[in-house]
């Protein structure tokens, strides 16, 4: 009985590790991808239409932009959604929030222990760029705090465009954690 057992567990360990290891993969694969232009309709042979007369939805799980914090050895590519499958990929856009490169406070969420494990490190006054298909946003973190997981005014808009960073708190707490771990960064002019 017990060497079935033993053997029982052996396969289970062997299939979580597998697991792990093609999620590692993947997210690797993820980070490295460049975000591709927007704002064009399907059809419509390259030709590009103003921002401001239309604004489509991007699909779950599309590269948005490129977030680098140099100074905390942070890279990562930003996709839309902020679901689990997608944070398990890299950091997610969140939904009702201005996307990359549009004005006002643009909210972007990842995982404490995968993506956005080096913010453990951030401090204010470092330098954090966020890459469009069509430009360089340079922001410069302005504050930090903690917060509890409902406290959702950090995501309010703002007229000054910003950056908020979210990830769950504290870095090392084993399972869901109590708080939220919060970055804001101001547009550098």
């Amino acid at each position: 009985m017990t060497r079935w057992l033993e053997r029982g567990l052996l396969v289970v360990g062997a299939t979580l590790a597998l697991w792990c290891a093609i999620t590692l993969v993947e997210a690797r694969h993820t980070s490295t991808l460049a975000p591709r232009a927007s704002g064009l309709l399907p059809g419509d042979a390259g030709t590009k239409i103003p921002q401001q007369f239309v604004r489509m939805a991007p699909e779950t799980g599309a590269v948005l932009a490129r977030l680098d914090a140099p100074t905390v050895h942070l890279s990562t590519s930003v996709l839309e959604g902020s679901d689990d499958g997608t944070l398990n990929r890299g950091a997610g856009h969140i939904e009702d929030t201005p996307l990359p490169g549009e004005a006002g406070n643009i909210g972007i969420a990842g995982h404490r222990d995968t993506v956005f494990r080096p913010l453990r490190n951030v401090k204010e006054g470092d330098p954090i760029d966020l890459t469009t298909a069509d430009r360089v946003w340079h922001y410069r973190v302005r504050r930090t705090a903690i917060v509890g997981p409902d406290d959702v005014a950090v995501l309010d808009p703002t007229a000054d465009p910003t950056l908020t960073l979210v990830t769950c708190y504290p870095f090392e707490f084993i399972g869901h954690a109590p708080r939220r771990f919060i970055v804001q960064a101001e547009l550098i002019k």
